[in-house]
């Protein structure tokens, strides 16, 4: 399929969640995050989630890290739309936070982060088998992850499809998906 008509279907489908089940899909997909090795990883860029767009809630997983691995380094982005590019600040806590104007949640007085995260977690609305991903389209993170080396990790509340039929050269293939019934793992090409 093409990303266009896989970024409406996916928007659809997100839009069609009850409270209920989009609650169980998060509790399900930080069920499976939890099992992933964090002993070699000292920080995470996390996206905010969109919760009124049905967007995975990273929020769970913030939470669950800062309990669990409070020396992980929480990152988090913030978006320039002038130039499309991103930064990333360190996690300041939930009252850091205010919406832009696309209701992304966004940390307001937190410090830069100059370093390169050991882990990115990679918003979508759809992937595939090769892991490439759909996106709302604006290419933030596969700008963001084009020069470094980290893992690229990315988070869906639905399932794998076949294959994205018009993938560029300039999109960033992820290391791995997690799902609410697993972590698909994608070779290297």
């Amino acid at each position: 399929m093409l990303k266009s008509d896989l970024r409406k279907q996916a928007l659809k489908q997100r839009r069609e969640l009850d409270d209920q089940t989009f609650s169980q899909l998060n509790n399900l997909l930080l069920k499976q995050f939890k099992t992933l090795n964090f002993s070699t990883v000292k920080s995470i860029h996390v996206f905010l989630p969109i919760l009124e767009n049905n967007e995975p809630n990273t929020f769970l997983i913030i939470d669950w890290l800062q309990a669990q691995y409070p020396a992980i380094k929480i990152v988090v982005p913030k978006a320039d739309f002038a130039t499309s590019l991103m930064s990333s600040y360190l996690f300041a806590g939930k009252a850091d936070l205010q919406n832009n104007r696309y209701q992304i949640p966004e940390p307001q007085k937190a410090i830069l982060f100059d370093g390169v995260p050991d882990m990115v977690l990679v918003p979508l609305l759809a992937f595939d088998k090769k892991g490439y991903r759909v996106g709302y389209g604006k290419g933030f993170y596969d700008r963001f992850l084009q020069n470094i080396e980290t893992q690229k990790i990315g988070l869906s509340l639905f399932e794998v499809i076949d294959e994205i039929n018009d993938v560029h050269l300039n999109d960033i293939r992820l290391d791995k998906c997690i799902t609410p019934n697993g972590i698909v793992k994608f070779d290297a090409v």
